[in-house]
C-alpha cells in the first residue's frame, strides 16, 4: 500500500508511552525487525496535537532511532513520519487502520505559545 508523508512541523507531539520492543508474534514473543535492515523495531505512544485537535497514536521506530533523554509527557520530534493504511482479515473479521512509522524519536521543545504565561 501507499505511504503518506506526515507534515508535523505545526504539531505538538508529546511522549505518552516509553519505547518498547515491537512484538511480531505474541505467541512466540518474536520481536519485529525491519524488512530491509534487519534492525529491531520499537513502538512508542504519543499524543499528536494540531489545530486544536489531538489523537493518541502508536509509532514504530527502529531501535537505533530511539534517542536518549526521552521523558514521558515531554515534547518529541518524529523525523520522517509516515502513515500507511492497512487492512487484513483475522478469524473471518475484516480489520483496518493506519500504521505510523518514523525514522527516529528525539526530544523537542514546547512551542513558545504553549510555554508562555500571561
Amino acid at each position: 500500500m501507499r505511504t503518506i508523508r506526515v507534515e508535523s512541523s505545526a504539531a505538538t507531539i508529546l511522549l505518552t508511552e516509553a519505547p518498547e520492543p515491537k512484538v511480531r508474534d505474541r505467541q512466540t514473543g518474536e520481536i519485529a525487525k525491519d524488512a530491509v535492515t534487519g534492525e529491531a523495531l520499537m513502538t512508542i505512544g504519543v499524543v499528536y496535537i494540531e489545530d486544536g485537535e489531538s489523537s493518541l497514536i502508536k509509532v514504530t521506530v527502529p531501535e537505533g532511532g530511539v534517542t536518549e533523554g526521552l521523558i514521558l509527557g515531554s515534547p518529541v520530534s518524529l523525523p520522517g513520519l509516515i502513515a500507511r493504511p492497512w487492512e487484513s482479515v483475522f478469524n473471518g473479521q475484516q480489520r483496518h487502520g493506519i500504521a505510523y512509522r518514523a525514522a527516529a524519536v528525539t526530544p523537542a521543545a514546547f512551542p513558545a505559545a504553549m510555554g508562555a504565561t500571561a
